[in-house]
């Protein structure tokens, strides 16, 4: 105890060995819903299902044992909600990219944030983007799983008169997935901690029950045990692809948006778990934020070797913080719990079951027990767009564009491409050109002479 006590400042940051354990509980019951999401979102792409599974336990609890030993921070870390769906969805199976060249750009991106986390630059980088198009991001991006999570209900499905229409509610997995939406609401309005997860247990439960009863024509749940003995991580671990990546089609704007969005998600996060838990100082600066980055950076690095997308700090954290959590040792808690996670793989499997059908033209992938985390997930990354400048039309446009084209483009690249380009554009023609740096007219003219002359990804 003496030991702890000296390496993680228990009692000198007004906590206790149980705050802290009650905490990383906590956290971990707040975030334990990629175990299950990232695989399935990971195997959407090619990644070995057992692979990606383990890559998630393993880089998250080896990110979770970094900042706790290097930053004494209470800040888990998993891989991003956002970025998966930008690495399955877009990278893969939008531009054409395999997924080894896939985890080849996230490894390089990794390595960049490494660098810049090391030498300090991350924070001048921070500098030139607008804090609306940050904002519209996180809101875009979390429409965009919402809209996934409605199609893994069965809620919408694809149309060839709209695009999309109001999917068959008598199914009995699309209705199995709304009871586990309803589920998930009411845990979260009657603000019960960990409520994502705990919809995911409820979820389970009633389809184990209706499956067990025979009620329906084919199983709700997957109870096939046998098929899921395996944990051979070989098929995912060290699966870069160098040579083929550097001669894929948009290698380099693939590689960029990783780096991107893990910089600015991840100074979210610390700022926003690091002022809910007073770690910031009189000047809203985050002592060790170099050895929290760096931690953070690594976590991707561990990822994509081992087989899954960018690693980052999730906001998740603050639950534990809530909870009493102050030290690095909260965080040691929620790795061993990730690890844990791994014994328990034949069971936890159950939940990532996978229904395909046909309507028309359009194939349908449903994970009914999966569907309702990502809408809630989703809606909570709407949050930040409370405090966006509403009054004034040059600051909340641009985010409005990125944060609708996000989800209908199904590219998180396009819907900061043209934010980007809207707000330079609404900015120089009111005259006030300089409240954005020049670094960041640079970009948006770039990004625009991009949809001038080359040709569309598709």
């Amino acid at each position: 105890m003496a030991s702890l006590e000296r390496t993680f400042k228990i009692r000198e940051r007004g906590s206790t060995f149980g705050r802290e354990a009650l905490g990383g509980v906590t956290t971990f019951m707040a975030l334990s819903y990629i175990i299950f999401v990232q695989p399935a979102m990971m195997s959407d792409a090619g990644v070995p299902f057992a692979g990606a599974f383990v890559a998630t336990c393993v880089a998250s609890a080896a990110a979770c044992l970094l900042m706790a030993f290097l930053a004494n921070y209470p800040i888990a870390l998993a891989p991003a909600m956002g970025h998966n769906v930008y690495f399955t969805y877009t990278v893969v199976l939008t531009i054409g990219l395999t997924w080894q060249q896939g985890l080849t750009a996230v490894f390089i991106g990794g390595c960049i944030f490494l660098l810049l986390s090391f030498f300090g630059f991350r924070a001048k980088v921070m500098e030139v983007i607008p804090d609306s198009l940050r904002r519209g991001i996180a809101g875009g991006i979390g429409l965009l799983i919402t809209l996934i999570g409605l199609e893994y209900a069965g809620l919408i499905v694809g149309s060839p008169a709209t695009g999309i229409k109001l999917g068959n509610l008598h199914s009995p997995v699309t209705a199995l997935a709304m009871c586990g939406l309803a589920l998930t609401l009411v845990l979260m309005a009657l603000r019960v901690r960990g409520a994502v997860l705990w919809g995911i247990v409820g979820t389970v439960v009633v389809g184990l029950v209706v499956t067990l009863a025979g009620t329906t024509k084919a199983p709700l749940l997957n109870l096939s045990m046998d098929t899921y003995d395996s944990l051979d991580p070989s098929g995912s671990m060290l699966a870069l692809d160098f040579s083929g990546f550097f001669s894929a089609r948009s290698w380099l704007t693939v590689m960029l948006t990783f780096l991107f969005l893990d910089v600015f998600d991840t100074v979210g996060t610390l700022v926003g778990v690091g002022e809910r838990a007073g770690f910031l100082d009189d000047q809203g600066r985050l002592p060790a934020a170099r050895w929290a980055l760096f931690s953070d950076a690594s976590g991707t690095v561990i990822g994509a070797l081992m087989g899954t997308s960018t690693v980052t700090s999730y906001v998740e954290s603050a639950a534990g913080v809530q909870a009493g959590a102050r030290t690095g040792l909260a965080n040691v808690c929620t790795a061993l719990l990730f690890l844990l996670s791994i014994l328990l793989y034949p069971v936890l499997a159950v939940v990532a079951t996978r229904h395909v059908y046909k309507v028309g033209d359009f194939e349908i992938a449903q994970y009914p027990v999966l569907a309702p985390a990502l809408i809630v997930v989703g809606s909570m990354m709407l949050r930040s767009l409370a405090r966006l400048q509403w009054d004034d039309a040059t600051e909340f446009l641009p985010a409005f564009l990125t944060i609708v084209l996000i989800p209908v483009t199904f590219s998180i690249t396009e819907g900061i491409a043209f934010g980007f380009i809207a707000y330079s554009l609404l900015k120089l023609v009111t005259g006030r050109g300089r409240e954005a740096h020049w670094v960041f007219h640079l970009i948006a003219l770039i990004l625009a002479l991009r949809y001038i002359f080359l040709p569309p990804v598709s």
